[in-house]
């Protein structure tokens, strides 16, 4: 059983960064597809960026040349370096194994989410 437990959120405004980190605090996704979600208030969650064991990334258009995801197996740590926020990018942001952008691996339980919100 693999318990994640998202952290980093908080309050930037638009044009500042973030960095989000991803923990198992129980479990290993050593060899599953990671990926980090959001919701906003009314949405749907969404993937926005995954990278594979290999390496592989992949990002939704959205964030595309601002976000950038990283996997350290060893600590099972996936991290998401935000850059350039935009108000838009406000949501609950969520790791979980990727499902969308041409994955489907079987998602693990949600953990908490950490909160981003930029303000104009």
């Amino acid at each position: 059983q693999v318990h994640l437990v998202e952290s980093g959120g908080g309050w930037v405004q638009a044009g500042g960064s973030l960095r989000l980190s991803c923990a198992a605090s129980t479990g290993t996704f050593r060899n599953t597809v990671m990926g980090w979600y959001r919701q906003a208030p009314g949405k749907q969650r969404e993937l926005v960026a995954g990278v594979s064991s290999s390496g592989a990334r992949r990002y939704a258009n959205s964030v595309r040349g601002r976000f950038t995801i990283s996997r350290d197996d060893a600590n099972n740590v996936v991290e998401l370096q935000m850059n350039n926020l935009r108000t838009e990018d406000t949501a609950l942001y969520y790791c979980n194994a990727a499902r969308g952008l041409g994955w489907g691996a079987e998602r693990f339980s949600w953990g908490q989410g950490t909160q981003v919100t930029v303000s104009a």
